[in-house]
């Protein structure tokens, strides 16, 4: 009884370090976080609203794409803010709840994100080796359940590593090294063995990362047999368009994501600033240039944006 006392009812939260030890660099990153979150928050939003005004984008494509970018807003906004705020301020803490509810949050979202990626490198695969039977196979239905499935595999592991996390004593530690609330911040606070809490971390990392990240390359594998195949070099280059950007984005945010595993406790300041800095990379850097990546260089996109400006020009002239 007494060791739930002691952990579930911490009288003054936790105190974020985030980037103080290195005074000089906050104001650069203080700048430099603001233009990349406003930056995020219109990118995604435009390509949810796209993909909701133009019928050509109502495809299971853009679907899935609309999901990513929901879920992309949502990550950012369970940390910048705080971390903007933190920055500013000589008073860095976060109530007890707050980190709960931080942590819960920002861990399912990423978590989300993993299996999320895999549904769409699934879509690809049916797009490309089963053009014939894509819109019976990857009916409306299939995508909400596939969506879903991403939604509460994604919060199940956060919910269960959240609760293992937080039951851990911490004996008075209370200085999180990092600018949000995570597991491997977290266990560094623990005073007591964490080996059972890392066991069941790294178990989790193969079920949400490296599982999906099998099914991707298998989805791969085969997109690139087929994409051989195609005799139009047109259909060819459009494939490898479309395939590419995916890719892209999946090499970013499993890259950053497994690489910040290896800082999980980090001894000399050069490794905690270097994970700190893998922590705002794929919690900042690469939900900014997902939207980037996947209309750079698509042409439904791009038609979407110039009927879009369109009709509101025409409109514009009508009321003039």
């Amino acid at each position: 009884m007494s060791r739930f006392n002691n952990t579930f009812h911490h009288p003054t939260g936790f105190v974020l370090v985030g980037f103080s030890e290195w005074p000089r660099l906050e104001l650069i990153l203080f700048v430099a976080i603001s233009i990349f979150y406003i930056m995020t928050i219109i990118g995604n939003s435009a390509i949810i609203i796209l993909s909701r005004l133009d019928p050509r984008l109502h495809t299971p494509m853009y679907f899935f794409l609309a999901n990513l970018s929901f879920l992309d807003l949502c990550y950012t906004t369970s940390t910048v803010p705080q971390m903007l705020v933190n920055i500013q301020s000589y008073r860095r803490n976060i109530s007890y709840v707050g980190c709960v509810a931080q942590l819960f949050i920002f861990l399912g979202l990423g978590s989300t994100e993993c299996v999320l990626l895999s549904v769409m490198a699934f879509d690809r695969y049916v797009a490309i080796c089963r053009p014939l039977h894509y819109t019976v196979i990857m009916h409306s239905r299939l995508c909400r359940q596939l969506a879903a499935v991403a939604w509460v595999t994604g919060f199940s592991n956060s919910l269960v590593q959240t609760v293992l996390t937080f039951l851990l004593p911490r004996c008075g530690q209370y200085r999180v090294e990092n600018f949000f609330c995570e597991v491997p911040a977290m266990l560094q606070l623990s005073c007591v063995d964490t080996w059972i809490n890392e066991v069941e971390m790294y178990a989790a990392v193969v079920v949400i990362k490296v599982i999906p990240v099998g099914l991707i390359l298998f989805s791969y594998i085969n997109i690139v047999r087929a994409v051989v195949r195609i005799q139009s070099p047109e259909g060819r280059k459009k494939a490898f368009n479309t395939c590419g950007s995916h890719l892209l984005v999946v090499i970013m945010f499993y890259g950053s994501a497994i690489s910040g595993y290896a800082y999980m406790a980090p001894k000399s300041s050069s490794a905690k600033l270097k994970g700190k800095l893998l922590a705002l990379f794929y919690g900042l850097i690469t939900p900014m240039l997902n939207p980037l990546i996947y209309t750079l260089r698509n042409k439904d996109v791009k038609g979407a944006v110039k009927k879009l400006l369109g009709r509101e020009q025409e409109q514009g002239w009508n009321m003039a």
